[in-house]
């Protein structure tokens, strides 16, 4: 079980980075559901890892991330929508 969590630990990292990378080179767009996917997968994978090593600041902190992902997603569709039919 800890190689499996180690795993997702690193392609959790390694997504969280692909994002930032591709967004710095201008590939992604920051407002893109690509970008915010790879972060909330990214903050997920690193909350599995960083709560079985029992570093909770880590965790605290993806979780954050992982839940501004989810608005980057939905939270600003729902609000764009309400705004194109207002």
């Amino acid at each position: 079980m800890k190689i499996t969590v180690e795993i997702i630990g690193w392609a959790a990292a390694a997504m969280m980075l692909t994002a930032y990378v591709l967004l710095t080179m201008g590939r992604l767009n920051a407002r893109s559901n690509v970008y915010h996917w790879l972060n909330v997968l990214a903050g997920l994978g690193i909350i599995v890892n960083s709560g079985w090593n029992g570093a909770y600041p880590s965790v605290f902190i993806n979780v954050v991330w992982a839940v501004i992902g989810l608005y980057g997603i939905f939270g600003r569709s729902v609000r764009e929508a309400g705004i194109s039919a207002g």
